[in-house]
């Protein structure tokens, strides 16, 4: 083997962080096997690979006998004396392989090993990055687009991962070269690799984001409650702030709205209703169903969290929403089935009600 190999193992460790020891043993590992295999089962295998000085040495060991039982792992007292000259019955000795010996062994072992090797650590490497990201927002670059699947292949780090059609936002154009953040949603390490699962419609890019960009919120001051999230349309968050000095909804939004508004350019115009927490549910789904004004809030049923809320007649299609969305993203971020009429029905409803009694 010459300086060739030595170099190359030098390259992946340089390029890849692959380190060389780490394929060096699996190669001393799978040439003993290899040799053990090649030359008729010997038990005993020792294979030196000397880095510094560039060289290889594989030798076999054989127990010295007066009458051999088993070729593969004893030799007779006279064909020993010739690798040792004070070999004695009951010794080990080291039979040293020529080059041309074990040199197409090695060769073709180490190709796959390095190979194999290479695809292994890099894995591991994977993993370990991506597990420490888990939940976490990543810059990455669209490298390809698949027209027919719809999915992206995005480059992050020195790894690639895959952003599947239902992870893009509706209606977004992604151009191989544009650089765009994802969301780490979870890390798994299957049988056929490991498995990293990116978004860009989890509502926690849009958690992750108001941290990167509102202090408040990276400190600790305001705290996030509830997020619910239609991609590329509206999301509704729900914050409130643990210092009586801080406005939690103005945080968020910033001076003259530019915080909020880096927020809506990074997920390509979509909507931002941002609105202050509370443990009053009435309270609560009254700011849910913003930019809606709502008149009154009756709690139902407590247990199974029902509610009917009164709204102005001008205010219903607003608080309702283009096709049901705004009620929707308010029942979700509260967690309450709201029933939503205008005000002239609920007093005739109360009208009704006062004649029947």
């Amino acid at each position: 083997m010459n300086t060739e190999f030595f170099e190359a193992l030098a390259l992946l460790e340089k390029e890849k962080g692959i380190s060389a020891e780490y394929l060096l043993e699996k190669i001393r590992n799978a040439i003993a096997i290899a040799v053990k295999r090649d030359f008729g089962g010997v038990e005993n295998v020792i294979v030196d690979i000397d880095p510094v000085r560039s060289r290889f040495d594989v030798a076999i060991t054989k127990n010295v006998v007066e009458e051999i039982a088993n070729p593969a792992t004893e030799i007779l007292i006279e064909d020993a004396r010739r690798y040792d000259a004070n070999a004695s019955v009951g010794d080990t000795v080291e039979i040293h392989l020529e080059t041309k010996q074990f040199g197409r062994i090695a060769a073709q072992t180490a190709k796959h090993v390095i190979r194999q090797g290479i695809r292994e650590a890099e894995r591991g490497q994977m993993i370990q990055e991506f597990q420490s990201k888990e939940h976490e927002i990543l810059s990455a670059v669209v490298v390809r687009t698949d027209p027919k699947k719809g999915t992206v292949t995005l480059e992050l780090g020195k790894n690639e991962a895959t952003l599947p059609k239902n992870e893009q936002v509706p209606g977004e154009v992604l151009k191989e070269g544009d650089h765009i953040k994802v969301y780490v949603v979870e890390v798994a390490d299957r049988d056929k690799g490991p498995r990293v699962m990116i978004s860009r419609t989890h509502p926690g890019l849009v958690k992750r984001l108001f941290e990167m960009e509102v202090p408040e919120i990276f400190d600790g001051t305001v705290e996030v409650k509830a997020i619910s999230r239609e991609a590329g349309s509206r999301t509704k968050i729900a914050v409130v702030s643990k210092d009586p000095n801080v406005d939690a909804v103005g945080a968020c939004i910033g001076a003259k709205g530019a915080r909020v508004a880096k927020i809506v350019e990074e997920l390509g115009g979509e909507k931002i209703d941002v609105i202050k927490y509370s443990d009053d549910p009435a309270q609560l789904i009254s700011a849910a169903l913003s930019p809606a004004q709502v008149v009154d809030v009756e709690i139902c049923d407590e247990q199974a969290k029902s509610c009917r809320v009164t709204v102005p007649d001008s205010q219903l299609s607003l608080a309702i929403g283009n096709k049901g969305q705004n009620a929707r993203l308010a029942a979700r971020l509260t967690g309450w089935k709201i029933d939503i009429r205008a005000e002239s029905a609920a007093n005739v409803q109360e009208n009704e009600n006062s004649d029947a009694e």
